[in-house]
């Protein structure tokens, strides 16, 4: 070795040290055993070359003859700190030692010039990952996805991606879900191998069943190891076969850069889950690939509807008095189609759930939301309707949409349509060219529903007004908080909802204005959405210049915080613009509910919680609690105006809801 090309690299000082102890340290990304024995200074490779032990975890040990020799903490082999060499049995190649100088009590040691980096299989992968649009990843660097973590970090310090790590891998699933849904396209999702990939699983089927484009990137045990029973070997594939449109192992001989691009397009083509496999070993395996590129490889998804089938559309709503439109999440990217053909019929249009707020409230053709969280202005309008237009909707029981009223069901998933039952006119074809390509004629009888939707929003916002009277001295009422928070937020707001009371009372009271967005836990309906969706939702809002400036705020009770309450401390990490305001009862309240409702005892139901505002600002975000509801206002507009994480903690009567 040439001491005088090396380069000389401090890794501490002599007091750090005491004689007869071994530690390790970093010299740029070299990993090195350090030896302090006899007032000798020595330096080594800090693998053992058996399993790769940390060497500088280990000992010193003397021998008989009072020779020092450094013991691998793992399975005892020893090595001579000065030469590296074993003392017999075991590998005789020995260790690599490096120069190492004191000077002025600080310790250098000499390594050669770092090389070039060479191009890996997962390099050529992540760059294909970007070149399909993967703009933000959520995960946990471990020691199975070092490889993988090494060419994401390249990606970002390049400002090709984004990288957030997070506290638990379910909220980074639920945080990629959430992006999803409001982007369409896919963010990603990094684990280890075994319990990091399968803490996935909950938001990964959330991902699914609502639809939502999603990329899991599952670290593996080694090559050589899987099968047998290795440490934290579990069959991945098969683990996430149910759940995923695609999933495979990256292997030595797979064609890498092609793997990458089917996971991309099918996680955006089917609007789904894709999952790779990336076994230690190979994530580092040296690769000339070119990266794949989307370009021949997508296309448009517009699907007209048959001329034949909107001809008997017209002929149908042309023929009613009363048509309703129902329309379904799948159809916000046409929003103003949809409302464009609402005015055309001076029909009402009330959503599902899920796509609340995408004919905002102060619209005159909003009817709101329809079913178990809906409000009585929608129920009213389905019972007296005689068309209903079902645009992109799913038939959720939860919805309740009646299925002995006459239906023209839209949708572009043909297995959609009639799914739950048989409709008088399934459509296949997309909901916005339905509404383009439809020209119906109203009926010259039809009755004035707008005038009727007004009357009803009245009467409707009249009541909401008298529950403020139910007041049992337990806590803030579940409308007093949504009414002030759908007053002083901006009409682009992103909501993220979490699942219980606080669900269905937002639902059913928050009116929506504006462009804002609610994102939730659909078909699933799994508690601790709320907050990790938040990050999503504020991920997306930094790369997606169309969200760029919109305010998020994610809401949830004290159960769903509580799922996942040290991401708080990742969205502090990371700068993020949310505010999350936590409705705190004291118990699992929904639960409670059904309880009772059943006739069931209430039981174990109550929870026992911390401040959860001193929590935040304990994690170093702002944190407000509010008990009354004339400070309520103040707090939720100081909260908006923090440039970060911000939690309003409102205390809530688990009754008034």
């Amino acid at each position: 070795m040439n001491e005088e090309s090396l380069n000389w690299i401090s890794v501490g000082h002599v007091e750090d040290l005491p004689d007869g102890r071994v530690k390790t340290v970093t010299a740029r990304t070299t990993s090195i055993c350090l030896s302090h024995f006899d007032g000798q200074w020595a330096a080594m490779n800090n693998h053992c070359p058996h399993q790769r032990g940390p060497l500088g975890e280990g000992s010193i040990e003397k021998g008989v003859d009072g020779k020092c020799w450094i013991r691998c903490p793992w399975h005892g082999w020893d090595f001579d700190p000065l030469t590296g060499k074993p003392p017999g049995g075991h590998e005789d190649s020995g260790q690599t030692i490096y120069p190492l100088e004191i000077r002025e009590g600080e310790i250098f040691v000499g390594l050669e010039p770092e090389p070039p980096h060479e191009r890996t299989v997962t390099d050529a992968m992540v760059e294909t990952l970007t070149n399909w649009g993967v703009q933000s990843v959520f995960g946990m660097v471990g020691h199975s996805n070092l490889g993988l973590s090494d060419a994401i970090r390249l990606a970002v310090a390049d400002q090709r991606m984004k990288y957030y790590g997070i506290r638990h891998e379910g909220a980074a699933a639920f945080a990629a879900s959430a992006y999803g849904k409001l982007t369409g396209r896919p963010a990603a999702c990094l684990t280890i191998a075994g319990p990091g990939a399968t803490n996935l699983l909950t938001g990964m089927w959330d991902a699914k069943v609502d639809r939502a484009p999603i990329l899991a990137l599952t670290g593996q045990v080694q090559t050589q190891v899987m099968g047998p029973g290795a440490f934290q070997d579990i069959d991945l594939k098969s683990a996430f076969q149910a759940v995923s449109a695609f999933s495979q192992p990256v292997l030595p001989s797979s064609d890498h850069v092609e793997l990458a691009s089917l996971a991309c397009k099918t996680a955006l083509v089917e609007q789904n889950v894709a999952h790779l496999i990336f076994p230690d070993d190979v994530q580092t395996l040296p690769s000339d690939q070119e990266a794949g590129r989307p370009d021949g490889r997508v296309t448009q998804a517009a699907v007209r509807p048959a001329q034949s089938d909107l001809d008997a559309a017209a002929k149908m709503i042309s023929a009613a008095k009363r048509p309703l439109i129902i329309v379904g999440h799948g159809a916000f990217d046409v929003r103003e189609d949809v409302a464009d053909l609402a005015k055309r019929l001076g029909a009402p249009v009330v959503t599902t759930f899920k796509a609340k707020g995408l004919v905002p409230d102060d619209h005159p053709n909003a009817g709101g939301v329809l079913g178990r969280s809906g409000t009585p202005v929608a129920s009213w309008f389905m019972n007296e309707t005689d068309l209903i237009i079902a645009l992109g909707a799913s038939f959720s029981n939860h919805t309740g949409i009646e299925k002995g009223k006459e239906i023209i069901q839209v949708d572009y998933d043909r297995m959609q349509l009639g799914r739950f039952h048989p409709v008088a006119l399934p459509v296949w074809g997309e909901v916005g060219a339905f509404c383009k390509g439809l020209d119906p004629s109203r009926h010259p009888d039809a009755d004035d529903q707008i005038s009727e939707l007004a009357e009803r929003w009245q009467i409707w916002r009249a009541e909401k007004q008298a529950r403020l009277a139910e007041d049992h001295g337990k806590g803030i009422h579940s409308f007093a908080i949504f009414d002030v928070l759908g007053k002083v937020v901006p009409d682009d707001t992103i909501f993220a909802v979490d699942v219980g009371n606080n669900t269905y009372s937002f639902g059913r009271y928050l009116e929506t204005k504006g462009t804002q967005r609610v994102l939730m836990s659909g078909y699933l309906g799994s508690i601790g959405f709320g907050f990790p969706a938040g990050i999503g939702a504020w991920a997306a809002t930094q790369d997606i210049e169309k969200l760029r400036g919109r305010k998020v705020v994610s809401i949830s009770g004290d159960g769903g915080f509580g799922q996942y309450p040290m991401d708080f401390t990742t969205a502090v990490k990371y700068g993020m613009d949310v505010t999350h305001i936590l409705l705190h009862n004291g118990e699992l309240g929904k639960i409670s509910k059904e309880q009772r409702s059943g006739e069931w005892p209430v039981w174990e139901t109550d929870l026992h919680n911390p401040s959860f505002a001193a929590f935040a600002r304990l994690c170093g975000g702002h944190g407000v609690k509010v008990t009354d509801v004339s400070d309520m206002e103040a707090a939720i507009v100081e909260a908006l105006a923090v440039d970060g994480p911000a939690l309003v903690e409102m205390m809530t009567d688990a009754d008034l809801v």
